[in-house]
């Protein structure tokens, strides 16, 4: 007696496939809008200083830019790193103007820096992100302020924050699309031997 094809599971495995060939493909597609925005970045290293307040989409990261930060926030810790390679705690202070500076490294979670605010040169990154992952699942938008990362400490005590640099922006999604790939190939082998053993 020939054994029939059950019909849902097989379009459920199908259409399921079909998703993670799209994710893949989706990926390929970002792949590609990552690498402009890599060259961007590129090309933001070379150009001319540019002045703080400016329009500051994706594509503007690494730019030189200069500022004058008015009013501003006592500072707030989060982990850096220092110039010199050394780990520890990153002092950030948001100014009046609304973008953030980073004030430098130090070792010492108890120190509070002193900073009245004034003109700053450094280079255009984004701030760290305060969205939390529960916020990010129930529909948050992370908004990250844009922040100056100067080349030199900017209060006593600290050390100068390590440069944002283009090389550390991840280029992933290659590896995903071929993940995504892969879990389309391996759930249609996978059905194709369970419907084999059935019948």
């Amino acid at each position: 007696m020939k054994t029939r094809v059950p019909v849902v599971a097989t379009l459920i495995v199908l259409l399921a496939a079909a998703a993670m060939v799209g994710l893949g493909v989706w990926q390929l597609q970002r792949r590609e809008a990552k690498h402009a925005l890599l060259a961007d970045f590129a090309r933001n290293a070379a150009l001319p200083e540019r002045t703080l307040p400016m329009p500051t989409p994706d594509a503007a990261l690494f730019s030189r830019v200069t500022a004058t930060c008015t009013a501003p926030s006592p500072p707030t810790r989060s982990a850096g790193r220092s110039e010199a390679g050394m780990s520890g705690y990153r002092f950030l202070v948001t100014c009046r103007e609304g973008f953030v500076v980073d004030l430098g490294v130090a070792s010492d979670p108890r120190l509070t820096p002193a900073w009245s605010g004034g003109f700053v040169r450094g280079i255009l990154t984004r701030a760290p992100d305060p969205t939390s992952f529960i916020e990010r699942l129930f529909g948050a938008r992370p908004h990250p302020a844009p922040m100056i990362v100067p080349a030199t400490a900017l209060a006593p005590g600290l050390s100068a924050s390590r440069a944002p640099d283009p090389a550390s922006v991840p280029d992933n999604h290659l590896a995903y699309a071929v993940q995504w790939f892969a879990f389309a190939a391996m759930a249609v082998i996978i059905y194709a031997f369970a419907l084999r053993r059935r019948r």
